[in-house]
Parts: C-alpha cells; structure tokens; sequence
C-alpha cells in the first residue's frame, strides 16, 4: 500500500469524523470492532477508559442507549457529550477506582473498553513496555468490577511482551482475538485485545 493511499485513508476518517460529529476519528475503530465481535449491548454499563478526546464514548453511548450507562475517564478533559459520565482522573490510582464505583452506584459492569495510550517516547520499547502497563491496569480493573460474562477490549502496542499479557487475558475470558480494525493506520503497531465472555473469579475464604 501506497504511502499515498495510506495518507488519503486516514484523512477519510477524518473527514468523516469531523461530518458525523465525532471527537475524534478513533471512532471508527470502536464501530469496527463493535460491528465484528459485537461486545456492547442496548442497556449495557460500559466504562471506557483513556476516553479522551471522546469519539469511543460517543460510540459506546450510542450502543447502550437510554437505559444504559457510559462512564468515561481519563488525565484530560474532554468536551461534554450528551448522556455521559466523565470523571477527569488517573485510573491507575485508587482515587479515580472509587469515583468510577460511586458513579456506578451499586450496577454490574458489562463491558469495559481501553484506548489508552501512554505518552510516546520515541523510544519504541519503551512505549511498548507503558502500553503493556496501562493495558494491564485496565486488565485489573475490568477483572475485580465486571460481571460474568461482560467483555474487554484494550490497545496495546505489539511487541514481545504482548504474549504474557494475552496469557493473562485468556486467564479469566473463554474467549480472546487479536484484531486491527480497518480504520487504524497500516504503519501503526497498535492492536486491539478483544476479549469476551468473562470468567468470574470466585473468592476463596483463606483459613488461618
């Protein structure tokens, strides 16, 4: 593929975005996934996480409907969006976890959705090793408030550690897919982990 048509691609998302009315053209790629593995339903409590600057918030919003419930949280603020909960915190502190829970009032947690990404370097390994780290709290979270059954999806940046963390996924989902959506950029190392059916964990009582 052509650096051209790559270029001329990734403006079409753009443009599309910018007519359609979303934040941002990552959009699509929430659509994309959404249209093949379909893991949001009408109804569904979703939490996305790094939802900055919004466009998989409208998205997921969208999906769930009027009944259902958007919580979408990150470091900087986004433009409001009709319908949403935002919380402007750091999801890897425990500060943030308990806004996100008092927002969710007592509700189970279908689905929980990750764009996050760690600010770029330069340094690719390094930038591979924070998209792991970010991936994995977002792993943390989803493991201790969702629902059986409910589903995951987070971006990661392919490298060497992706296989320990899709190791850990497949620890607690029946079902686990690696997919890049059509609206990514080819020359992007970013993937998506998509992950469904969760395993709930029974907590075992410890005996002194």
């Amino acid at each position: 593929m052509t650096r051209w048509y790559r270029e001329r691609k990734r403006e079409h998302f753009y443009k599309a975005a910018k007519k359609e009315g979303y934040h941002s053209r990552a959009a699509y790629k929430l659509k994309q996934i959404q249209s093949r593995f379909h893991i949001i339903r009408k109804g569904d409590v979703v939490v996305d996480l790094g939802a900055a600057p919004g466009g998989w918030s409208q998205v997921a919003k969208e999906l769930v409907g009027k009944k259902g419930l958007l919580i979408a949280v990150d470091i900087q603020p986004i433009k409001p969006i009709d319908g949403i909960v935002f919380i402007k915190g750091d999801m890897t502190k425990n500060e943030t976890i308990e806004k996100i829970k008092n927002k969710i009032n007592g509700r189970k947690i279908n689905v929980v959705i990750s764009d996050m990404s760690p600010n770029i370097s330069g340094n690719y390994s390094m930038d591979h090793a924070n998209s792991i780290w970010l991936s994995e709290n977002a792993l943390g979270f989803a493991k201790k408030f969702l629902k059986n059954n409910g589903n995951f999806v987070c971006k990661v940046f392919d490298g060497e550690l992706l296989r320990d963390l899709l190791e850990k996924v497949k620890d607690c989902f029946e079902i686990v897919k690696l997919h890049s959506p059509p609206a990514s950029r080819k020359s992007s190392s970013e993937i998506y982990v998509v992950a469904k059916k969760f395993k709930k964990q029974e907590e075992v009582a410890v005996e002194e």
